[in-house]
């Protein structure tokens, strides 16, 4: 039967991803004559991509939107969260102090 054997342990598959259509001597070919065009002013350069993704997570989300609607910040939030965090333990150590002193 199969029992569980420490010698005879498989090797997780690993994952190999092999490009079908793929030239990189085409592709770097293809890039240095834009380059070259490029300097020659017969092609404009492109500009580099940069998305505009500041802000959308808060978008996204309900109560993030609530908070910045209200003009609160992280930092706001991260002082709203830290006065919890000591009132709760401040409560905890007057009930420990009252029950059990």
């Amino acid at each position: 039967m199969g029992f569980f054997s420490f010698y005879n342990m498989r090797k997780p598959r690993q994952f190999e991803h092999k490009p079908i259509y793929w030239d990189p001597h085409k592709e770097e070919l293809e890039e240095r004559q834009r380059k070259i065009r490029i300097e020659m002013g017969l092609e404009e350069p492109d500009e580099e991509f940069k998305p505009h993704i500041k802000g959308t997570f808060i978008e996204g989300t309900k109560h993030l939107k609530r908070s910045v609607e209200k003009g609160e910040d992280a930092r706001s939030r991260k002082y709203k969260s830290s006065r919890l965090i000591i009132a709760l333990v401040l409560l905890g150590l007057i009930f420990w102090y009252l029950f059990w002193s």
